[in-house]
């Protein structure tokens, strides 16, 4: 991988031969985000929608009171983030008014969401934030269906079971008594898939018939009758015992698409959303005038949609939120076309949007964007197709203090969060909640660090460039002059070989291998043997080569040397210096007991932390060092618990500490935001697992309160403070849970799409 050297050597690096990988010092960007790719199914629900992706995985966006997202929040999404728990294996998708549900490839079936009604099928009324399973189906599911607050599930047999509230007779089990747990439709054999509304059911049994129940008031039973309600699968729809390839239902009207090419609706038809060219309801099946040959049909709230087995979208009935997607709010009694999207593979409705996957299985929506149904990180409304936002791929991530980098697979830099001293070095000063790019640094990016509120980054030449506060001469450009975007500084040349950045210093590896730092220097941290503030950089006195790696806290600094040993300089009231004599050194120093035998260093506010060769973890300084004691302290390094082999990486925040194990991450110390990624906001004396990462881990940052970890696919999540939006998940919500950032790429705009 390209600059594998500069990912190694992060705000914990490492020694090169060794061959590891860790982020801690590094950059990302576009200025055009990816779309959503390798979408295979998606569903829509009343302001939410989610897709399979890849081998099953699940991604959600749009609203979330609920936890309809699945991402253990009840944060409003405007662009995907994964289903904790669902990374693989998931068949088929439904989502219901505020719930959502998976059908997983062993035949079982999860849901999350509301459950107000036991719509969630897990025996109880309580909603659930991540997937639950359904209890008692019996036997393996084949096909799923979610209406405003019922479930039902096809089942191997060819029965159906539905569960959630009954109150219209839509369980069809012959009551009118919800259930929190499956129950059987009665008489239905033969069922093949099923379709769920608003308080009524339709099934597709063997042959091509058609049967609902439930609540009748426009007809959307199809039986003829426009009243009442029936809790009993039977008769079947008129004129529909045979024929029928697939059905589709959503709020109070049904369609299905016909072996031979047409279309049918019934029920309600306020707006025109049977097709007929007429606005009356109709209690037996229609045929949609002006369609070609029909493969689809999805139905919406108050509108209609087809897709033609050429793969033509076309939309028809109420149009004020967009959902007809031709570009007007004009409502249509008949069909038109979906502007901009030919060669689809798909169509699903939702309450006021709808969304397709094109042919190149990316996923594209239109409508309503009050919750970000949309998924294309805004909350706009759309008259036509916009791209779903998928994620870039990431080659290395810098969590600052309150801001966070990050490097593309394309060698471009971004950043995101807060932004108050031009940190984000995109010529502004204001806080932004997604990636954004670095004003001027262009392609071949090696490096990027994020300090406290400055970055500075190696470009394509292997110069250093800095931008953001200068108070204490930090950004190294000879001023004190604050920058928004990046200052070059010549003084170091080119083919320098690291960047890291401190509080208010900032300190190299040159191309000979020797350390350099600028700055503030008032405790000594420059290691130059004074304490004056340098704004351009001063050699640290003996390390003129034999470098491998640096860590800066907030008046200290480290570094691992060609030996395996670590020294350090700098303020030492903490002890974060490791000499156990509490001194402050303005020189390097030895720190005794870690003169060889080191592989990686990291270092925060007032704590170090160093990896041996043998995969264990020590640290020492103020803060908590991880060995379980209440003090938390040592002016020496000691052991952390449970972590004395198996350790890959290791960074820290302000009063916290991760460590990169082969099997995830750990991590350990003050957890108020919760940047300890387990769910909770509990201080932990020795090391946590972080929960729902869903795969392998590359490598992780550290900011003061906030962390970030490169996933093996490239993804990028983070968790913790996100007051600035430095957790880049386009909101300023502080999650305990890991959040996938979305990342920009390449400017890409597919088949015309906004």
């Amino acid at each position: 991988m390209r600059f594998s050297y500069m990912r190694r050597i992060a705000s914990a690096a490492l020694r090169p031969s060794l061959g590891l990988a860790l982020a801690g010092a590094l950059g990302l960007a576009h200025s055009q985000y990816v779309p959503l790719a390798d979408v295979v199914q998606i569903a829509s629900g009343w302001d939410h929608s989610c897709a399979i992706v890849g081998a099953g995985a699940v991604k959600c966006w749009g609203m979330n009171n609920a936890g309809a997202l699945g991402d253990g929040t009840q944060i409003d999404r405007s662009m995907p983030v994964a289903v904790v728990g669902l990374q693989e294996g998931v068949t088929t998708l439904a989502a219901g008014g505020w719930h959502s549900c998976a059908l997983v490839a062993t035949g079982g079936v999860e849901c999350w969401g509301a459950n107000g009604s036991g719509q969630l099928g897990n025996g109880t009324y309580a909603s659930q934030l991540v997937p639950v399973d359904v209890v008692g189906l019996g036997a393996a599911a084949i096909a799923i269906a979610a209406g405003d607050d019922h479930t039902c599930a096809v089942l191997e047999t060819g029965g159906v079971k539905c569960w959630g509230s009954n109150g219209s007779g839509q369980l069809g089990n012959g009551s009118y008594l919800g259930s929190p747990v499956p129950v059987d439709a009665s008489w239905l054999l033969g069922a093949r898939a099923v379709a769920a509304g608003f308080d009524y059911t339709c099934t597709l049994v063997d042959g091509g018939a058609v049967t609902c129940w439930g609540t009748n008031g426009f007809g959307q039973l199809g039986d003829g009758v426009t009243q009442g309600r029936r809790p009993t699968p039977w008769p079947t729809v008129v004129g529909l015992d045979s024929g029928v390839a697939s059905i589709s239902a959503k709020s109070s009207h049904t369609c299905a698409a016909m072996l031979v090419g047409k279309a049918r609706c019934w029920g309600s038809n306020w707006a025109g959303e049977l097709g007929g060219g007429d606005s009356s309801s109709h209690s037996t099946p229609i045929e949609v005038v002006g369609l070609g040959s029909v493969q689809s049909v999805a139905v919406g709230n108050g509108f209609s949609c087809a897709r033609s087995t050429e793969g033509a979208i076309e939309c028809w009935g109420g149009n004020s939120d967009g959902t007809l997607g031709n570009g007007t709010f004009r409502g249509s009694l008949v069909p038109v076309d979906v502007a901009l999207l030919s060669g689809a593979l798909a169509i699903n409705a939702g309450g006021r949007h709808a969304c397709a996957i094109t042919n190149l299985h990316e996923a594209v929506c239109w409508g309503n964007d009050f919750f970000g149904q949309l998924g294309n990180a805004t909350a706009t409304q759309r008259l036509t197709p916009v791209d779903v936002i998928g994620v870039g791929s990431i080659d290395a991530v810098s969590a600052g203090f309150s801001h966070t980098c990050a490097l593309t697979a394309a060698s471009t830099a971004a950043c995101w969060g807060n932004n108050y001293g031009g940190q984000l070095g995109d010529g502004t000063t204001e806080r932004r909640l997604v990636p954004t790019v670095v004003t001027g640094l262009g392609n071949g990016v090696r490096a990027v660090s994020g300090g406290r509120r400055h970055s500075c980054a190696i470009d394509a030449s292997g110069g250093v460039e800095c931008w953001g506060e200068n108070a204490y001469g930090q950004l190294g450009d000879g001023s004190t002059t604050d920058r928004a975007t990046p200052a070059a500084i010549s003084a170091l040349g080119a083919d320098n070989l690291a960047i890291a950045t401190g509080w208010y210093h900032t300190c190299a590896i040159t191309s000979a291998g020797g350390a350099k730092c600028w700055g503030d220097n008032s405790s000594g941290q420059l290691g130059d043997g004074s304490t004056t503030q340098r704004e351009t950089p001063v050699q640290v006195a003996g390390l003129a080569s034999g470098v491998l790696a640096l860590a800066l806290g907030e008046a200290h600094t480290c570094a691992l040397m060609q030996t395996g040993g670590i020294k350090c300089w700098g303020g030492n009231w903490s002890g974060e210096l490791g000499t156990g004599d509490g001194q402050q050194h303005t020189t390097p120093v030895d720190v005794p007991g870690l003169m060889s035998g080191v592989r990686a260093i990291s270092a925060n506010t007032t704590m170090t932390c160093a990896l041996t060769d043998s995969g264990m973890a020590k640290c020492w300084g103020y803060g908590v060092v991880g060995n379980g004691s209440p003090n938390g302290s040592s002016p020496t390094p000691v052991d952390v618990a449970g972590l004395s082999s198996g350790v890959v990486a290791i960074t820290q925040g302000a009063l916290h500490v991760c460590a990169q194990l082969m099997d995830g991450v750990r991590c350990w110390g003050r957890n108020d935001f919760g940047q300890l990624g387990d769910g909770s906001r509990e201080t932990r004396l020795v090391p946590t697992e972080v929960v729902g990462l869903g795969g392998p881990v590359e490598a992780v940052s550290a900011g003061s309160q906030h962390t970030c970890a490169l996933m093996a696919t490239g993804a990028l999540k983070c968790w913790g403070s996100n007051a600035y939006g430095q957790v880049g998940d386009g909101t300023a919500e502080g999650i305990p849970l890991p959040q996938t950032v979305v990342v920009p790429g390449d400017p890409i705009f597919r088949s015309g799409f906004e």
